[in-house]
């Protein structure tokens, strides 16, 4: 046989044998990593409870000179990025968004928003989404994606009531939270669009199955998570909403939710992680503060 022909067929069985996601893996880098905040519920006005609310601006200070000491490849807040007064108004409350989205945007790299429900306090979407920044095409979307490494980011929006309306200047009930139709089928084709693997990022939780409370969750979450396992590309949907945190897994997806920075005090206390990403999507989460530290191992099912 032809010596050319000889490798020619070779290194073409060999390519055949791989699938497209281990085409992929062989283009990402050995160290992919991002920085993650969540419910920062930052105002001027008094601590209730556990929300030590005016101390959030020095927390998430610290938090971003973190991350830049890390040099990292962006960083996402999944939401609840402020609050409002008490008794809330809307000036106010757009001064508030305006000085925390200033300390934010201190990071050297892309900084991207995920939507909460306390962003629709005294305000509406629109006004959330014309005060703060998102990088590129990606700037003043409520839902959109990103590639970066041969990975697909999806952030979704799960702030809508049920009849498909937005959430809107506190008119709404946090407990009843929605992905409408039209979100819905944008997701389906996102999923379908393409051969990379996925990392899901929301507010509110879709683990329904899980056993939490389910007025943390999506209401029609079922749905939800149904197209990410269908999808077969699905690593990890990370999320907040949830101040404590919470973990689950299913159908070789993880579902991690990361603890809210407002809890505590500050310096004792505070809450945001690193998440690093290696070439066989295995997820090394690096807390800070209270926020633990695990590694997701990538455990595709069986249909991978």
């Amino acid at each position: 046989m032809n010596r050319r022909l000889f490798f020619k067929r070779t290194l073409g069985g060999l390519f055949c044998g791989l699938s497209v996601r281990d085409l992929s893996a062989r283009k990402r880098k050995r160290k992919f990593r991002f920085g993650v905040v969540s419910d920062v519920h930052f105002a001027h006005r008094e601590t209730y409870g556990n929300r030590h609310y005016e101390s959030s601006i020095t927390k998430l200070s610290t938090a971003i000179d973190r991350f830049n000491d890390e040099k990292l490849d962006f960083i996402v807040e999944l939401g609840d990025l402020k609050d409002q007064g008490n008794p809330p108004e809307r000036q106010q409350t757009l001064s508030f968004l305006d000085e925390i989205e200033t300390v934010l945007q201190k990071f050297d790299g892309p900084v991207y928003h995920v939507l909460g429900n306390h962003d629709m306090d005294s305000i509406s979407k629109q006004e959330f989404l014309q005060h703060t920044t998102n990088p590129g095409k990606t700037d003043g979307k409520n839902y959109y994606s990103f590639i970066r490494n041969q990975i697909k980011f999806i952030v979704l929006d799960g702030n809508y009531n049920e009849d498909g309306s937005d959430y809107d200047s506190g008119n709404f009930d946090w407990t009843k939270a929605f992905i409408p139709p039209q979100q819905k089928e944008w997701l389906q084709r996102e999923l379908q669009n393409d051969h990379y693997p996925v990392i899901v990022f929301i507010h509110e939780l879709l683990d329904s199955f899980s056993g939490i409370n389910r007025n943390l969750c999506i209401g029609n979450a079922e749905e939800i998570v149904s197209l990410l396992e269908q999808s077969e590309k699905v690593i990890a949907v990370i999320q907040g909403h949830h101040h404590p945190g919470h973990y689950s897994f299913r159908n070789g997806i993880h579902y991690y939710t990361i603890k809210g920075l407002i809890e505590g005090p500050f310096p004792e206390n505070n809450n945001f992680v690193v998440i690093e990403i290696d070439r066989q999507l295995n997820l090394d989460i690096k807390g800070f503060g209270n926020e633990g530290s695990r590694t997701l191992l990538h455990r595709p099912i069986e249909r991978y």
